[in-house]
């Protein structure tokens, strides 16, 4: 599955790191410099290791790939890639090595490339998510507790496990929601207990319908959820209905918030001009990388929209995710996956900054200020 070309420009490198997740990197190499990206999208690895090695043999073919110019040519490319994911996660993977291979040869961080750093701690929130097992009541509670005892004061979950639009309706559904809601009353009812100021966020994937979404908007708050994320689907008909599912939640003290697989400004705009969302979660390997995350904050600035970029997968996507939250203005706080694996660090190198109370540092050092340590590690391989 894993194309590990050492002795070309262009390196691809996939990591198990559990029985659900596969990280994948890319590395742009030029004479004795080289930069990173993550291209992670679960389920899709060989195609998107495919994709990555198609873009990056043309971006490294030619005479100005590694350049400037090569940045016009994967923006040009993504342009045309806006129906599929598995080719923007490559453009955005290589946009993101690029990025760094041009800042390290300028001997600046990507952030003062980019623009003017705005902050020199990101705040974080810890989705507790992927990383539960088994996913009941008590583990959700136990795992938001050792989130909540690190410092972090906002927490997220996904508890509506197989919960689909089409079967909102029907009695195992029913059940389905429940146990989902069951999951949320534990975790509230502990942090009450040890951390009464942690903020509840709730990720619900697209799993519900027009009604079952209006209807959770009350059972959330009722549980004290500030944070209610892709209920519905995110297609055109279902614009109007969430500008009533936005305006809803407010009223019940939530913000609204998804976008996380839109690409590029040209997917975000509809949802921006329908006012769809409070707060959107463009995710630099998907939405095109670094500059086009920091283009879709701007845009949503315009649309009095906030921008938290989406972040829960390897370290060298929260790298990059970090250099990007320290220069936009409204950013509420940036995603990490907490305690999914703790290859999380062990892969990085002490580039890294570990989680402290909450927030992090910004990498140090030129470009992405971090790289991974595949050779060192003995790195399994797909």
């Amino acid at each position: 599955m894993t194309k590990r070309l050492d002795s070309l420009p262009v390196r691809i490198q996939s990591v198990r790191i559990s029985d659900r997740t596969i990280w994948t990197f890319v590395e742009l190499r030029d004479g004795g410099m080289a930069g990173i990206g993550e291209a992670t999208l679960e389920g899709r690895t060989p195609e998107v290791e495919s994709a990555l090695s198609r873009f990056g043999t043309a971006l490294t073919g030619a005479s100005d790939g590694l350049t400037e110019a090569g940045l016009d040519q994967i923006r040009t490319w993504l342009q045309s890639a806006t129906s599929s994911m598995v080719e923007a996660t490559a453009l955005s993977a290589l946009e993101q090595a690029l990025q760094d291979l041009i800042a390290r040869r300028r001997g600046v961080s990507i952030r003062d490339r980019l623009g003017r750093s705005l902050r020199t701690t990101i705040p974080l929130y810890a989705n507790i998510n992927r990383g539960t097992v088994p996913r009941t009541p008590e583990s959700f509670a136990r795992r938001a507790l050792r989130a909540a005892g690190q410092g972090f004061r906002a927490i997220k979950l996904a508890p509506f496990d197989g919960v689909t639009p089409q079967t909102c309706a029907s009695g195992e559904a029913s059940v389905l929601i429940d146990a989902g809601l069951a999951r949320i009353a534990a975790v509230r009812a502990a942090l009450i207990e040890q951390a009464p100021d942690c903020e509840l966020m709730v990720d619900c994937h697209w799993r519900f319908n027009d009604s079952t979404a209006r209807q959770m908007i009350g059972e959330l708050a009722a549980l004290g959820v500030r944070w209610y994320e892709c209920p519905v689907v995110e297609s055109p008909e279902h614009f109007a209905l969430l500008r009533a599912l936005r305006s809803l939640s407010n009223d019940a003290g939530m913000q609204l918030a998804g976008a996380e697989t839109m690409i590029g400004v040209q997917g975000f705009l509809p949802l921006l001009v329908a006012g769809a969302y409070d707060v959107v979660m463009p995710d630099v390997k998907h939405a095109g990388g670094l500059a086009e995350t920091l283009r879709i904050a701007e845009v949503a600035a315009r649309y009095q929209t906030a921008c938290s970029p989406h972040n829960p997968t390897g370290p060298i996507c929260h790298a990059h995710s970090l250099q990007v939250a320290a220069l936009i203005d409204d950013m509420p706080a940036l995603e990490i996956q907490f305690e999914e694996s703790e290859r999380f660090f062990t892969l990085a190198d002490d580039g890294l900054p570990v989680f402290n109370r909450g927030t992090s540092a910004l990498p140090l050092g030129p470009g992405l200020g971090t790289r991974c340590r595949f050779d060192e590690t003995g790195a399994d391989r797909t």
